[in-house]
C-alpha cells in the first residue's frame, strides 16, 4: 500500500520539472506592445543613467575628487555587485541545473560556479595585462630620451636624500614627478576598468534583452519592463562614473555611452525576431544562457569588489574622514539593497 502511495506521488513531485513551454498565458500581439514599451523605456533609462555622471562632471559638486562622487559611485557599485550575485549568478545556476539538461555532465558538476570563477580570474588577467600594455605604450610615446632621463633621475634620488627646493617658489622637483607618474597611472587604470566593466555589463544586458524579446507572455513581460528599466538606469550610473574617471575624449565617451544604452533594446529586438524559433527551455538555449550568465556574473563581481570598491574604500580621502566613510558604506548598502529588491520581479 505504501509503495502505491509513493508511486502516486511521483507525478506530483515531478510536475514542475517539465521542458515544455507554458502556452497558457501567451498573447503574441499584446506581448509585442509591451516589448515596444520596454525598448523605449529601457533605452531612455540607460541613456539617462550613463550620461548623468558624464554630463555631471561639468558641475563642480560632481567632480570625481568631490565627496559626493564617492557616495554616488559606492551606490552604483552596490547595484553592480547585487546584479552579479542576486540577478545573474542564480539565473546561471538555474539554467545549468535544469531538468531539461542531461544528468551527465551538467548534473554532476557545478558548472555555473566554475565558469564564474574562471571569468573572474580571466578578468584579473585581462585587467593586469591591459594595464601593463597601456603603461608601456604610454612610456614609448613619451620617448626613449625622457624614459632614460627619468631613470637617471630616479637613480640620483636613490643615491642621496637631498631635495632641491626653491623657497621663493615653494616647489620640489621629485614630488612633482611622482605625482605626475601617479596620476598618469591612475588614468590608465580607470580606462582599463571602464572598458572591462562595460564588457561584463553588455554580455548580460544582451542576454536579458533576448529573453524578454523572445517571451510571448504579457504577464511575464509587464513586471520585467519596470524592473529592467531601473536595473539599466542604476547600472548606467556605475558605468558612467567609471567613464568619467577615465577622462576619455568626448567622442569616445559618447560611443561607450551609446553602446551601453543600445545593448538591451537591441537584445529585445533580436528576441522579437527569433521568437518563432527560440525555445528558452531547449538544451542549447539553457547551456548558452547559463554559460554567458556565469561569465558575466564573475566579471561583474570582480569589477565591483576589486576595481570599484576596494580602491575607494582604501583611499586616504575615505580613511581620513569617518563621516564620508560611513556615508559611503550606507550608499553601498542602499544600492545593493535596492537592486536586490528588484529580484522579486526580475
Amino acid at each position: 500500500m505504501r509503495l502505491l502511495c509513493l508511486l502516486a506521488l511521483i507525478p506530483v513531485v515531478l510536475g514542475d520539472c517539465t521542458c515544455e513551454s507554458d502556452s497558457e498565458d501567451r498573447n503574441k500581439s499584446e506581448a509585442l506592445k509591451y516589448k515596444i514599451v520596454a525598448i523605449v523605456s529601457i533605452l531612455v533609462a540607460s541613456a539617462i543613467g550613463v550620461c548623468l555622471p558624464i554630463v555631471g562632471k561639468r558641475v563642480p559638486a560632481l567632480h570625481p575628487e568631490r565627496s559626493i562622487f564617492f557616495i554616488v559611485k559606492a551606490f552604483a557599485a552596490g547595484v553592480i555587485l547585487s546584479t552579479g550575485f542576486i540577478h545573474v549568478l542564480p539565473d546561471a545556476f538555474e539554467n545549468l541545473t535544469s531538468p531539461c539538461l542531461s544528468e551527465t555532465p551538467w548534473g554532476e558538476f557545478p558548472f555555473a560556479g566554475f565558469v564564474a570563477m574562471m571569468a573572474a580570474l580571466g578578468t584579473l588577467m585581462v585587467d593586469t595585462l591591459a594595464t601593463s600594455y597601456y603603461r608601456k605604450l604610454h612610456a614609448n610615446k613619451a620617448g626613449p630620451d625622457k624614459s632614460a632621463e627619468d631613470e637617471e633621475k630616479g637613480k640620483e634620488n636613490q643615491g642621496h636624500v637631498h631635495v632641491h627646493t626653491h623657497a621663493s617658489q615653494g616647489h620640489s622637483h621629485a614630488p612633482m614627478l611622482t605625482k605626475s607618474d601617479g596620476s598618469s597611472s591612475d588614468l590608465l587604470r580607470h580606462r582599463v576598468v571602464s572598458q572591462v566593466l562595460e564588457l561584463g555589463i553588455v554580455v548580460h544586458s544582451v542576454i536579458i534583452g533576448i529573453s524578454l524579446g523572445a517571451s510571448e507572455s504579457p504577464e511575464t513581460i509587464k513586471p520585467l519592463v519596470a524592473a529592467l528599466t531601473f536595473h539599466q538606469f542604476f547600472e548606467g550610473m556605475g558605468l558612467g562614473g567609471c567613464i568619467t574617471q577615465a577622462q576619455f575624449e568626448t567622442r569616445a565617451s559618447a560611443i561607450m555611452a551609446l553602446f551601453f544604452s543600445l545593448t538591451t533594446p537591441v537584445g529585445i529586438a533580436i528576441g522579437i525576431g527569433i521568437s518563432n524559433v527560440y525555445d528558452e527551455s531547449s538544451p542549447t538555449a539553457l547551456i548558452v544562457e547559463g554559460i554567458f550568465n556565469s561569465a558575466s556574473s564573475g566579471i561583474l563581481i570582480y569589477m565591483a569588489l576589486v576595481d570599484l570598491l576596494a580602491p575607494d574604500f582604501m583611499s586616504p580621502k575615505l580613511q581620513n574622514s569617518g563621516r564620508l566613510l560611513w556615508g559611503t558604506f550606507a550608499a553601498l548598502l542602499l544600492g545593493a539593497g535596492c537592486m536586490s529588491l528588484l529580484a522579486k520581479w526580475a
